[in-house]
């Protein structure tokens, strides 16, 4: 009995069409990323400087009556915002990182011809869409919980 030496899945290989696609494909990915990156580091510069926007906004007198009905505290608003843009900042970060590296790896394999570099370019590939669809399926639970509040809220309103 014959035993079947290619070990690829389903007799698959990258043929030059398919080697010009991830090549155009790593190209643009590195662009996102590259953007990202760059997007992701001016979050972080508006985060450092929340703080003080926000404590201009609040003592500008069209909010004169809101701080002194509320009792806004100017520097935990601002802090609490340049937090939260923080935090986005960093959890956006990671996509683009693992979408850098598949797109530098890919580049690599298909000019060394090296499967190995080719394998983890996908794996990257693979952590981008698994990070982001993990994101994605948080976010759809705070909007069901979103919606569900606000349901709540307002027949408890109407009561």
């Amino acid at each position: 009995m014959e035993e079947n030496q290619n070990t690829s899945l389903f007799g698959l290989t990258i043929d030059p069409a398919a080697k010009s696609h991830l090549s155009d494909a790593a190209r643009w990915a590195k662009f996102l990323a590259i953007v990202g990156f760059v997007m992701c580091a001016l979050i972080l510069v508006l985060a450092f400087f929340a703080g003080s926007f926000y404590s201009d906004i609040y003592t500008s007198n069209r909010y004169e009556g809101f701080n002194r009905d509320m009792q806004v505290n100017r520097n935990a608003v601002g802090i609490a915002v340049g937090i939260w843009y923080g935090i986005f900042a960093i959890v956006s970060f990671f996509p683009y990182l693992f979408l850098f590296q598949f797109a530098s790896k890919m580049k690599s394999a298909l000019l060394s011809d090296d499967q190995q570099t080719l394998n983890s370019s996908f794996q990257n590939l693979k952590k981008t869409f698994r990070y982001v669809g993990v994101l994605t399926i948080i976010g759809l639970v705070f909007v069901v919980l979103g919606l569900l509040v606000a349901i709540g809220t307002r027949t408890g309103l109407q009561r």
